[in-house]
């Protein structure tokens, strides 16, 4: 089962903390408001798809499709990973004769200057929905962007307990920590293992799952984690990149959907 679930995937709400940070969340707070959301009903033809998950427009955008990630396609610097061939050529012939109307969220850029958007053909499809759903992207959760979130989950757990697309992948199977080290690291992991302890620190939350290895979550996203406590002795995997820390390794978490309580 997932840590967390939203309920409304369209209804965002905003609201300022006591100390004058700004919350975002799928759960109404006394002091909230609702956010509308900015959607753009004009259609746009592709020039070029760059592989499963960002694609060029004509009149030059780049577009990130927000709340999922494919595997890389080969790079001078990047080799292949199982299944990023596949996504860029699904999401190829889908927009083959048709245009594309995008959708925003909170965050319209990234720190690459790419538009973040879901993207849907004109019939109908929605493209970042299908990618997950078919098993060729994974979900990836970045607040305050939350539109459809609770579908990609859903679609997510389905695709992976059918196996379909990446979900049948060595390479997406779970590492225990203690199978991490620095030269299986690249990439996005499935890391399991138990919680033994949770640390606080001014700027962060971790969960420490082994001597080596910890999830870290920034304190500007546990608004999300509502259950953070409950997870000390839990066993669970937790969904990311894994970078290098001190003398181990640690995930950055900003939404609940990427840790799984598994028991």
């Amino acid at each position: 089962m997932l840590l967390s679930q939203l309920s409304h995937a369209t209804d965002i709400f905003k609201w300022t903390g006591a100390q004058g940070r700004q919350h975002y969340s799928d759960i109404k707070h006394p002091a909230a408001t609702e956010l509308k959301l900015t959607q753009d009903y004009s259609y746009y033809p592709v020039q070029k798809v760059y592989d499963g998950d960002t694609v060029l427009l004509t009149d030059g955008r780049k577009i990130r499709l927000v709340g999922i990630n494919t595997p890389e396609i080969e790079h001078p610097r990047q080799a292949a990973q199982a299944g990023g061939g596949a996504a860029l050529q699904w999401l190829t012939q889908q927009l083959v004769n048709t245009r594309v109307r995008l959708e925003f969220d909170q965050q319209k850029k990234d720190k690459y200057k790419r538009h973040l958007a879901h993207l849907f053909t004109e019939q109908g499809l929605h493209l970042n929905l299908e990618l997950v759903r078919l098993g060729y992207a994974s979900t990836s959760i970045y607040p305050p962007n939350l539109k459809y979130v609770t579908a990609l989950l859903a679609a997510e757990q389905a695709a992976e307990a059918s196996h379909l697309g990446i979900w049948q992948y060595a390479e997406y199977t779970p590492k225990l920590t203690s199978e991490l080290s620095s030269a299986n690291k690249q990439g996005w992991q499935r890391i399991v293992g138990r919680v033994t302890g949770i640390k606080s620190t001014a700027k962060s939350r971790y969960l420490k799952l082994s001597d080596h290895f910890d999830v870290r979550i920034k304190n500007e996203h546990l608004q999300y984690f509502d259950q953070l406590q409950a997870l000390k002795g839990k066993k669970i995997e937790a969904r990311g990149w894994v970078n290098k820390y001190k003398n181990g390794f640690s995930m950055l978490v900003k939404h609940p959907g990427a840790i799984k309580v598994l028991e």
